[in-house]
């Protein structure tokens, strides 16, 4: 334990941390207290609807998610993060682009945090050596750093710190920056003074219950993981649903369409770190150059990256959907030739769960036993 109560306010001052902060890469920091009682109910309710679907560790972990003095015993205060990630090269009008990149049946769509280094690695590292920065100013004290890696209700803590507000689609908005960050949070045993919390300035607008193209977004703020693609082809490990497939398109990780759509993304801040930038393979990536990779290839060309923990089987999963969702787009005859023999030709080595993707995705006579 350090110092304590006004001795540690004394010496770092919230304006100071920032800056810090800053120096890390981090866009914006804020103090989050640690009653988050009134967040209990909802995360009650979405965890008795079954919206958390196979992710069976959401629920193992009940109201520990909303108590952060449990899930760290002596937390007091929660020193909250925002880290941006559109690509430093993301030109005007990314949002326009990137919705005409799903209209293209045979290109690849990736979401846009997945196309440079794994934000759990950049983030962590960096939360570290913020804490590392407040230790050497007040003390040792008792921290742990989290992004995305534990049971913690990352926006609700966003949003009580000012970080910005839970929009409809349930991700944390900024006004200054929309929705492409990340966040990560360091549990600490010192009582720091709360930043003001956000206020919501989404109106009356619903363009992201609107662009959701599996109606995941069941009601305002409430999201059914079940039918969410960034659900289906990153966290669900089995068949995809049949009746869900069709709904994919060419989006073969992660969704990003209710950001896409979010006005308040025409404000979404470049990223300030080389991390995120696009890797040369997700550039202009197509489904047949991506299929056409081996396990190997697939180990080396997603190393380090978000992609490569959803292991090459799930990869070719989403892949085999996409393509036999471009099959069914009416490619011209010579696409359609290259595809069906892409999908035939791995066939016989495929694993099951792949094999049984390639078949729906094969017209019924291609298919050779």
């Amino acid at each position: 334990m350090g110092l304590q109560g006004h001795e540690a306010l004394a010496l770092l001052e919230l304006e100071q941390l920032r800056g810090w902060a800053r120096d890390l890469g981090f866009s914006q920091i804020g103090i989050s207290g640690v009653d988050l009682a009134q967040a209990e109910p909802g995360l009650q309710a979405w965890l008795a609807a079954g919206f958390h679907g196979s992710m069976h560790y959401m629920a193992a972990h009940g109201m520990k998610r909303a108590r952060p003095a449990e899930l760290v015993p002596g937390t007091v205060s929660v020193i909250t993060a925002r880290m941006d990630y559109l690509p430093r090269t993301a030109p005007d009008g990314w949002q326009r682009i990137e919705f005409e990149r799903l209209q293209r049946p045979l290109d690849a769509g990736v979401s846009l945090y997945a196309r440079g280094r794994d934000y759990h690695k950049v983030l962590r590292a960096r939360l570290q050596k913020l804490a590392d920065r407040v230790a050497a100013a007040v003390g040792p004290f008792g921290h742990r750093v989290f992004t995305d890696s534990a049971p913690v209700l990352e926006v609700e803590l966003a949003t009580r710190s000012g970080l910005g507000w839970r929009g409809r689609h349930t991700l944390t908005l900024a006004r200054d920056a929309g929705s492409t960050f990340f966040l990560g949070e360091i549990f600490i045993d010192l009582a720091l003074p709360e930043s003001e919390p956000a206020q919501a300035h989404c109106g009356a607008c619903t363009a992201c219950l609107d662009a959701c193209p599996t109606g995941a977004i069941v009601a305002p703020y409430r999201l059914d993981a079940r039918r969410c693609i960034s659900y289906l082809t990153i966290e669900h490990d089995g068949p995809i649903p049949e009746e869900m497939r069709p709904l994919l398109g060419n989006r073969i990780y992660g969704c990003d369409d209710c950001q896409l759509a979010c006005p308040w993304n025409k404000f979404a801040q470049r990223a300030t770190l080389p991390d995120f930038d696009v890797r040369p393979h997700f550039e202009a990536p197509t489904l047949l150059a991506l299929w056409g990779w081996g396990e190997a290839e697939f180990l080396s060309r997603t190393e380090g990256s978000p992609i490569r923990r959803i292991g090459f089987d799930r990869w070719q999963r989403n892949l085999a959907v996409a393509l036999g969702n471009a099959l069914r787009a009416g490619l011209e005859e010579g696409d359609a030739r290259a595809v069906a023999a892409a999908l035939q030709g791995r066939r016989e080595s495929a694993s099951e769960l792949v094999r049984r993707h390639i078949d729906w995705a094969l017209p019924p006579a291609a298919v050779t036993p």
